[in-house]
């Protein structure tokens, strides 16, 4: 893989640079806001803030940049499509790799931009590894760092979203948080009071723009081929997506999931959007066949496919954290399939339950939910679909500030 950046010129041609000899950020403005995006649930982060900071009418000059940590241009292009998102002025095209790779790749790559975009402050979002590797190369360049939904904890540092979370809000200037219980998480971690935020959820902002043009589950099975759409619409179906390692990366965790899911089939139909990182893994293992409703396999969808399936279904399992999200503002219950969430507000107040991966737990909960209708929730304070406007209000305060004095580079 070469070390080019591809841009987009006013045309919406791609174009390539290459860092050691053209400027990346060429024709960019200057002195503004970086915002970065990595993966595709920082494009439903994103959107909303763009949005705010664009109809604020402040004249505060915005760059997104998207690493390419996710890629596969038909994915990324419907995802930018359907959020109503303008096309990446940067995409630095890093793409897959191992961790360290990854993250050294994005940090490599993203100096040249920060060098010659000289931004008034680098906006992060979430907790992958973009989010770290641009916070840490924008902090060693003295620029102020905003870091939206900061705070949130799992207490579980096997996870690389945690080490994300953590190293990035202690280097971060702004903390940007979803709920009022990361105010706390910050406090104890020694993040000052003066630099958190409570604005509320973006993802309720992008969930709350676009759900009236959610795409029908049935059309979305139409389009990928599922024979028995009918039953599937007319008993009602548990959505179902998982990702995580602690997962689909052990064979035997992943053949128990499997088992219980062929079981969770016997008591109503499935539909079950695949991961890439799970696709391989089924690859190696095996979907059970003995069942009584359909298991509708399909390839990753669109958000607004995603957010049809999960507004139609019945329940949702999932490993997902934004999901977990999703369901609570949507009022759709939810089975997470983790021993931990790093967004313990969904459980508190929202519909989610926590089942880890026993399929004793998992089953006992979908059928107390089918029985039931699930656990009453309700939205949490914020989740309001402003939590953007709240954000760019912060950041154009901020721009509007003389440029922030010099920090120590120091080690």
């Amino acid at each position: 893989m070469d070390n080019r950046a591809n841009l987009m010129d006013t045309t919406g041609q791609n174009v390539t640079a290459t860092p050691e000899s053209d400027d990346p950020a060429a024709g960019m403005p200057q002195g503004g806001i970086l915002c970065v995006v990595g993966a595709r649930p920082n494009f439903m982060k994103m959107a909303p803030i763009l949005r705010a900071l664009e109809s604020r009418g402040h004249g505060v000059p915005v760059t997104l940049v998207h690493t390419g940590q996710h890629y596969g241009s038909d994915m990324q292009d419907a995802f930018f499509t359907q959020l109503g998102m303008p096309v990446p002025d940067i995409d630095l095209g890093v793409g897959s790799g191992s961790h360290a790779t990854q993250t050294a790749e994005i940090m490599a790559r993203f100096e040249p931009v920060i060098d010659s975009a000289c931004p008034r402050a680098v906006l992060v979002v979430g907790d992958v590894n973009s989010t770290l590797a641009c916070a840490l190369v924008a902090v060693k360049k003295n620029i102020p760092v905003a870091h939206v939904e900061a705070g949130l904890r799992s207490r579980d540092r096997s996870m690389p979203e945690e080490i994300n979370r953590l190293l990035t809000d202690q280097i971060s200037d702004l903390h940007f948080t979803t709920e009022r219980g990361a105010r706390d998480n910050l406090r104890a971690e020694g993040i000052a009071d003066e630099g958190i935020h409570f604005v509320g959820n973006v993802m309720i902002d992008t969930l709350r723009h676009h759900q009236r043009h959610a795409i029908p589950t049935g059309q979305t099975l139409q389009h990928y081929g599922v024979d028995e759409v009918e039953a599937i619409t007319a008993t009602g179906y548990a959505l179902v997506t998982m990702h995580r390692p602690s997962n689909v990366d052990d064979p035997a965790v992943l053949e128990n999931l499997l088992g219980t899911l062929e079981r969770a089939s016997e008591r109503l139909p499935l539909v079950f959007p695949v991961h890439p990182r799970t696709r391989s893994a089924l690859e190696a293992s095996r979907m059970p066949e003995a069942r009584r409703y359909p298991i509708a396999l399909l390839p990753p969808v669109g958000y607004l496919e995603a957010l049809g399936l999960m507004s139609g279904a019945r329940i949702v399992l999932t490993d997902s954290g934004g999901m977990q999200e999703e369901t609570t503002a949507l009022g759709i219950p939810c089975l997470t399939l983790r021993h931990n969430t790093e967004r313990p507000i969904t459980i508190d107040e929202g519909t989610n339950i926590l089942t880890g991966n026993d399929r004793d737990r998992i089953l006992d909960a979908l059928d107390d939910t089918l029985a039931t209708g699930g656990k009453a929730g309700r939205i949490p304070e914020f989740w309001d679909g402003h939590a953007g406007d709240r954000i760019a209000e912060v950041l154009c305060a901020l721009y509007a500030q003389d440029a922030p004095a010099e920090r120590s580079t120091a080690i």
